[in-house]
């Protein structure tokens, strides 16, 4: 498999050259599946698992591979699987809060990637709410979203949904598709050229892995039947995989997730809600709470019906969530400088014993 064709390029080169390894060879994760990994190289797919020392030096589960990353491999004798040294620096990432072994924490679900598919459904999935939600998700992780609003062949209000997206996600493409009848789909492929990638995001049952099927060409991803009773898809994907497209473009797929917690920063939140935040920049005061102070242009604009009261709700939750999880983060760091503080008292300990040992 080229690397090329893989996403490989100067800025992953750059980071692999600095490496101070010896016959390691560059791969990238296609399938995570608890401790071991699928990995492509220019061998072809082959099963890897992380060295001691690479699970001795990492901190959280963060630190560990996940599909779309970059690694350094060595071969294991007689070509039987592969280990992975370490893990190349990541150019985005898509990551949620989860507790993961009991403890709240980051959980990275794709790295590496250039384009955001949002899929939402129009047969009943379709929430304008959750949209912005994963708006902000995409942009926190460093990648370009793009919305696809799934089965337009089951919606009669194709244009005026729309629109109402357009004028809520300012600036980002909006695409009107249906995966069963292929409408619309062709548009797709000028976000897939050779050697970038793309993951689907979206809640379960809106079309993801009907959506790849199609683009494929052929029924690679599992996908279930609609329930008559409320049009929903049911959840099929149980695990993230990276796909390479015969015609170039490379593909990840998520298992769908009804709610999706907030792990970023600010950025993202500011970038998707831009006209709240410009609003707010008009505000007679610098640290207008947008409650009772005088001159406040978010209340003005939410008085005379400029902003969408549900939209600036959904914003202050959002927010209200970004607070809670810097408090989090910063009691986290405070671990992990801690634990890593804790590793290198017990290097220097046994250098010292080694010393002792060998000088008597």
């Amino acid at each position: 498999m080229n690397l090329i064709d893989l996403g490989w390029n100067d800025f992953f080169k750059a980071h692999f050259e600095s490496l101070d390894l010896d016959n390691v060879i560059p791969a990238r994760v296609a399938v995570q599946q608890k401790d071991r990994s699928v990995i492509i190289c220019e061998e072809g797919e082959l099963w890897a698992e992380v060295s001691g020392k690479f699970r001795h030096a990492a901190l959280s589960k963060s630190d560990y591979p996940t599909v779309g990353d970059w690694v350094a491999i060595t071969m294991k004798p007689g070509g039987d699987g592969a280990v992975i040294q370490a893990l190349l620096p990541r150019k985005s990432k898509f990551s949620r809060r989860a507790v993961l072994d009991g403890e709240t924490g980051e959980q990275v679900l794709s790295a590496n990637i250039d384009t955001a598919f949002v899929v939402c459904g129009l047969d009943g999935e379709y929430k304008l709410r959750r949209l912005e939600r994963y708006i902000a998700v995409a942009y926190d992780s460093g990648t370009s979203p793009v919305v696809i609003l799934n089965k337009s062949d089951l919606c009669d209000e194709v244009d005026a949904i729309r629109s109402e997206v357009e004028a809520t996600a300012t600036g980002v493409p909006v695409h009107p598709v249906s995966a069963i009848t292929k409408d619309g789909l062709d548009v797709l492929d000028d976000y897939l050229e050779k050697g970038r990638t793309a993951a689907f995001l979206g809640s379960s049952g809106v079309g993801k892995s009907t959506i790849i099927n199609s683009l494929l060409g052929y029924e690679r991803q599992r996908t279930g039947e609609v329930r008559e009773s409320d049009r929903r898809g049911r959840h099929i994907t149980t695990y993230r995989e990276l796909i390479v497209l015969p015609n170039g473009g490379i593909l990840i797929d998520t298992p769908g997730m009804r709610e999706i917690e907030i792990w970023g920063e600010q950025d993202g939140l500011s970038r998707a809600f831009d006209d709240i935040e410009a609003l707010a920049s008009q505000c007679r005061f610098n640290d207008c709470s947008h409650a009772t102070e005088p001159g406040c242009a978010v209340r003005e604009a939410l008085e005379n019906g400029d902003l969408d009261n549900d939209r600036y709700q959904n914003y202050l939750k959002l927010q209200k969530e970004l607070q809670r999880l810097a408090i989090r983060k910063s009691g986290k760091e405070a671990h992990y400088q801690k634990l890593q503080g804790k590793k290198f008292s017990s290097m220097v300990k046994e250098v010292k014993k080694f010393k002792r040992d060998k000088l008597g």
